[in-house]
């Protein structure tokens, strides 16, 4: 809680140190997970990858976030969370700028992985401030809440304008200079990271007492559904580039397409914060997986230009909106000083699904001949993770 001579700052204050804090997925997520779709063509095309060893390149990334969720906890509460934040955000630029550098596949899977646990540090770290930050403003909270998932929107948005027009001017083999680029806006938005730098002061304190522990029992329904959404949503975010290339989609079709998908991910807390509000357990999240399930599966019935905006926006606008909705579910089943290690407790189901995700689409793709298949598949773990996120109870945990 807040000390009694500290006051609670003004929503608008609050709600600008969230964008700030907002910055750190933005590039963790946004740029160093998401922007690798945008290079994986060339990047295939060049180093003679299968879908396999394409797909392995983000399990790898998925296996990093795996690691950083594990220590995330334990660092915050040795470190402090904006610390723990800033080193995970200056470890993902430093991932992005290896791989500007290097050629050979080991060693841009020790960048992948990198950048993996540097987000997940960030991630965790920073829903933990956005969380406390939004506590004290009653209602508004869970608006303010959803604020910090906007920042991969805007990772998304940025590096979708500039990549594939890059990579088309430059020509074929140009993805290193591609991800030189993306190194560079990575540090334009750190910038922002210094908005956020009051949180360490504003947001209450997160210490665990001694035998704190997370049970997975209780919620043991919403984290099946992480689980399987973390499988599903990531095809989409690794393949779909790629899937458009295969049906002639040129560069500024890529560009405004993964645009789109930024955009959505922006406006996600005014499309949907309400449903943080209107459904007790579970149910928020099996909401925002159905409308990411509708999102990710219309591409698979038309290619056609508006039924791809349309994707691109409810699955951008829906995708990190489930993600709130797994923070806000800890926030309001656990005592504060448990929030770090309850978002770690679900970030963790979510990389272990992420991992199997874009190798798993890349054997089907390979086998098959064709990423449909793949991507159907995608829709279908969406599907039924929604089913047992509408299993899941409110706990009953003491403080």
């Amino acid at each position: 809680m807040l000390t009694a001579e500290r006051s609670v700052p003004s929503f608008g204050r609050t709600a600008l140190t969230i964008l700030g804090l907002a910055m750190a997925p933005a590039i963790g997520l946004g740029i160093g997970r998401f922007a690798y779709a945008l290079v994986l063509p060339d990047m295939r095309a060049s180093l003679h990858w299968s879908y396999a060893e394409a797909g392995f390149m983000n399990t790898v990334n998925a296996a990093g976030y795996l690691i950083g969720a594990l220590v995330a906890a334990p660092m915050a509460a040795r470190l402090g969370l904006m610390r723990t934040l800033l080193l995970g955000s200056f470890g993902v630029l430093a991932s992005l700028f290896a791989s500007a550098l290097w050629e050979t596949f080991f060693l841009l899977c020790v960048a992948r992985l990198l950048a993996g646990a540097g987000a997940a540090l960030a991630f965790v770290a920073g829903g933990s401030l956005a969380a406390g930050l939004s506590l004290h403003h009653g209602g508004r909270g869970s608006f303010l809440l959803s604020l910090f998932y906007v920042g991969p929107g805007i990772g998304i948005a940025s590096s979708g304008a500039m990549t594939p027009l890059l990579i088309e001017r430059l020509g074929p083999g140009s993805w290193q200079m591609a991800w030189g680029a993306l190194t560079l806006l990575g540090l334009v938005l750190a910038t922002g990271l210094i908005l956020g730098r009051q949180a360490a002061g504003g947001a209450p304190p997160s210490q665990p007492q001694k035998g704190d522990r997370i049970a997975l029992g209780p919620p043991g329904f919403v984290l099946a559904s992480y689980f399987l959404f973390g499988i599903g949503y990531i095809a989409y975010m690794t393949f779909m580039i790629a899937w458009l290339q295969e049906r002639g989609g040129g560069p500024g079709m890529q560009a405004a397409f993964w645009v789109l998908i930024g955009v959505g991910g922006v406006i996600s807390p005014f499309a949907w914060s309400w449903v943080y509000n209107q459904f007790t357990g579970g149910r928020p999240v099996m909401v925002l997986l159905l409308i990411t399930m509708t999102g990710s599966v219309l591409p698979l019935f038309s290619s056609h230009a508006l039924l791809l905006a349309i994707s691109a926006l409810l699955f951008g606008s829906s995708f990190f909106a489930v993600v709130a909705g797994t923070t806000a579910f800890v926030r309001k089943n656990y005592p504060q000083r448990l929030w770090p290690r309850g978002i770690g407790v679900m970030t963790i189901t979510f990389s272990v699904g992420q991992t199997f995700g874009p190798v798993l689409v890349g054997l089907i793709t390979d086998f098959f001949g064709g990423l449909s298949l793949g991507l159907g598949l995608s829709a279908a773990c969406l599907a039924l993770a929604a089913l047992l996120a509408a299993l899941q109870q409110d706990l009953k945990i003491s403080s």
